[in-house]
């Protein structure tokens, strides 16, 4: 079944045609990764699809709703939540104020203390920071992080919201060959419960942890499919060859 279905979306600015006739269907509880040369519309269709800026012609379907022209809060409130590459935390606030802050943007706090029964809310808080090996840090003040542990800092705080869809625009950017690797174990197991699309140029980390992959070159849907497709595409090799 799918979650997201982009029906095509074009995009321009000026004279710049960014996304060109946009064609994806992202299937639930899969990692769906878009990948492609720089300038090839990635960040410019996560954005799309997030509400951050919305498409001049085409179609994005969510869980059944069409939301090209809803607003960012409306995609959030439904279960859409977007990280950007530069990360949004709060540098002056511990750790777990972080997450705390998180839980409380959402309309309903109780229902998230509740779902769990006797599980209270600091409970559910330290379970997410043991989840991405931040418990320890739960009292540091988030600006006192590495980079990496940013990075995990605010995808915990997307991933407690429990969305049924999350986008991340380059997760590893700027981490170390170990920090990537402890990434893509992190993300795992949320397959259970959210589905993400993943922007990322770093080939090998997203096909390892990735279902299916969709290569954008120039605004345009170059290819499609299984990782396994992917990596014997002619096409693909090509332009990775010429225009990365």
């Amino acid at each position: 079944m799918a979650i997201l279905e982009i029906k095509g979306v074009c995009k321009q600015f000026g004279t710049l045609r960014a996304l060109e006739g946009v064609d994806i269907s992202v299937e639930q509880n899969t990692f769906h990764g878009l990948i492609g040369p720089n300038g090839s519309g990635k960040s410019t269709l996560l954005k799309a699809i997030a509400g951050d800026h919305y498409a001049d012609e085409g179609t994005v379907i969510f869980d059944g709703i069409d939301i090209t022209e809803r607003s960012p809060e409306f995609r959030a409130k439904n279960g859409l939540n977007l990280k950007f590459q530069i990360t949004s935390i709060f540098p002056e606030l511990s750790t777990y104020d972080n997450i705390l802050l998180s839980i409380q943007s959402m309309q309903s706090v109780w229902s998230l203390i509740t779902s769990k029964g006797k599980d209270s809310l600091n409970d559910k808080i330290m379970e997410t920071l043991k989840q991405f090996k931040l418990a320890d840090r739960a009292e540091t003040l988030a600006g006192e992080l590495s980079h990496g542990l940013q990075q995990w800092l605010e995808i915990a705080m997307a991933v407690i919201r429990k969305p049924k869809l999350l986008l991340l625009d380059e997760p590893t950017g700027g981490m170390s060959p170990e920090e990537r690797r402890a990434t893509g174990e992190l993300l795992l197991p949320i397959k259970n419960y959210t589905t993400l699309v993943i922007v990322e140029h770093d080939l090998e980390w997203i096909k390892d942890i990735c279902d299916n992959l969709t290569v954008l070159d120039q605004g345009k849907v170059l290819e499609d499919g299984s990782v396994k497709k992917i990596e014997s595409s002619e096409r693909v090799k090509e332009v990775y060859t010429t225009r990365v």
